[in-house]
């Protein structure tokens, strides 16, 4: 799998990925799939939804190479919990 090039600030890919959740995915989640993860194409609001995040971000890096992917998980306010970092 290819890696896309980095064109955006970790900020503005977070904004952008955020607002791309909150406007494509948010609407159609439904209660059973709370703690799932979601990659977010942030250009285009075109998502993949699994329990397992590497997963996720193939599926979606297979239809679309280019995509610059945000990561997010259902029902939280982070996808990962870094413990301990300073």
């Amino acid at each position: 799998m290819a890696v896309a090039a980095v064109r955006r600030s970790i900020e503005e890919r977070s904004r952008l990925g955020r607002i791309a959740f909150d406007r494509f995915v948010r609407p159609i989640l439904r209660p059973e799939q709370d703690g799932l993860f979601v990659a977010v194409d942030i250009d285009n609001g075109e998502y993949e939804i699994d329990s397992d995040d590497y997963t996720a971000v193939t599926r979606l890096s297979t239809r679309n190479p280019d995509a610059e992917i945000w990561i997010m998980m259902t029902g939280r306010t982070a996808a990962y919990n870094f413990a301990g970092a300073r």
